[in-house]
């Protein structure tokens, strides 16, 4: 039976995926092991090894509010910066580069991703992309699976406002998040079927484990999971914003969203069928797209959708102190996310290193 360590509250934890970048080529660069090495141990937790050397992990510590990430993040992006200047590098914060080639680039020597490389082939050499991950505290296994099950209608509309990589090895995907598919090729990953209880998924994990199919609960791609060790639901579906007040934003969303529906009773299943499409929707079409309620049968834009979830969960924003942060989801209603921009630099310069490095000068505005 898997342990779930209990959360003291709604407490937050946030992962970013980036790109190790060279400031004039935009190339990849595949350098996150010398970085490693160079890290002082007070940020070796908050500054880690990912799948590929040209990417690199941040992490947050616990926190209680969404000011206190922002405080995190600031100070370990700050940091990180100070580690890749003398080698004439920086970070990029997108799901995909728009140009790079998966050939390229270099697994890390972590024997786990070793491993996921050997099982998954050309899967895993296509697979250079990028997310934003959010943990928000559970105080109960049963509640953390009931929030995963009834999470699951809402995700489309938490990847639409996060969209990153409209290109891939330097062609427009006519998506406006192309990692989201790249990603559903992965055998475990995508929309999580409907979870029957804490029993229910101790049963799958214990099948999964005895087959030898996964190691550990890590190992579900999910877009939504329950993390036993953390005592968390962990939101996944997102691709990365490529400004930091968008990944705020989203944030305090996410977190606002995990307590309100924690204060539901269970849900019943939804129809995998309709959530996958409206995921599509998102994915192709981004803010543009439609949602579809499952309860009701209606349909509605993605955007009024959001607007309507806004207005869902402003109260639990005022209890959680989130409010501002809450107005960055306006924001990008209005002038759009990073795969919008990426697409309007593109149309205008025919030059993806002018894109590139147009967002690098945005992320922090």
């Amino acid at each position: 039976m898997l342990q779930f360590t209990p959360s003291k509250g709604p407490t937050i934890g946030v992962e970013l995926e980036l790109q190790i970048i060279d400031r004039q080529t935009c190339e990849l660069l595949n350098i996150a092991p010398q970085i490693l090495e160079e890290i002082k141990k007070a940020y070796r937790k908050r500054i880690k090894e990912e799948f590929l050397k040209s990417m690199i992990e941040l992490n947050t510590d616990v926190c209680e509010t969404v000011t206190d990430v922002e405080i995190d993040l600031r100070n370990s992006l700050r940091y990180l910066e100070e580690l890749l200047a003398p080698k004439n590098a920086t970070f990029y914060s997108a799901s995909l580069h728009p140009f790079a080639k998966g050939i390229n680039q270099q697994v890390s020597d972590n024997p786990r991703y070793k491993k996921i490389m050997e099982e998954l082939q050309i899967v895993g050499r296509r697979f250079i992309t990028q997310g934003l991950h959010v943990h928000v505290g559970i105080e109960d296994p049963e509640k953390a699976v009931n929030i995963t099950n009834t999470i699951r209608i809402y995700l489309p509309l938490l990847l639409a406002l996060s969209t990153s990589s409209p290109f891939y090895e330097g062609e427009a995907t006519g998506l406006y998040s192309y990692r989201t598919k790249l990603f559903e090729a992965l055998p475990k990953a995508g929309l999580p079927d409907y979870i029957n209880g804490w029993q229910g998924f101790n049963n799958l994990v214990d099948i999964l484990l005895r087959a030898g199919y996964i190691d550990s609960v890590k190992d579900l791609w999910w877009d939504v999971r329950p993390h036993p060790e953390f005592g968390t639901v962990e939101i996944r579906i997102c691709d990365i914003p490529c400004r930091l007040k968008d990944i705020l934003a989203l944030t305090a969303l996410i977190q606002a969203l995990v307590v309100y529906i924690g204060k539901l009773s269970p849900q019943p299943d939804t129809n995998i069928q309709i959530l996958r499409l409206n995921k599509w929707q998102a994915a192709r079409y981004g803010l543009e797209g439609l949602f579809a309620n499952p309860a009701t049968g209606t349909y509605l834009g993605i955007k009024e959708a959001v607007l309507n979830l806004l207005v869902m969960l402003s109260d639990e924003a005022a209890r959680l102190g989130s409010q501002e942060y809450l107005k960055g989801i306006h924001d990008i209603l209005s002038r759009g996310t990073g795969a919008h921009r990426q697409r309007i630099y593109y149309s205008q310069t025919n030059d993806f290193k002018v894109v590139i490095k147009r967002l690098v000068e945005e992320f922090y505005q």
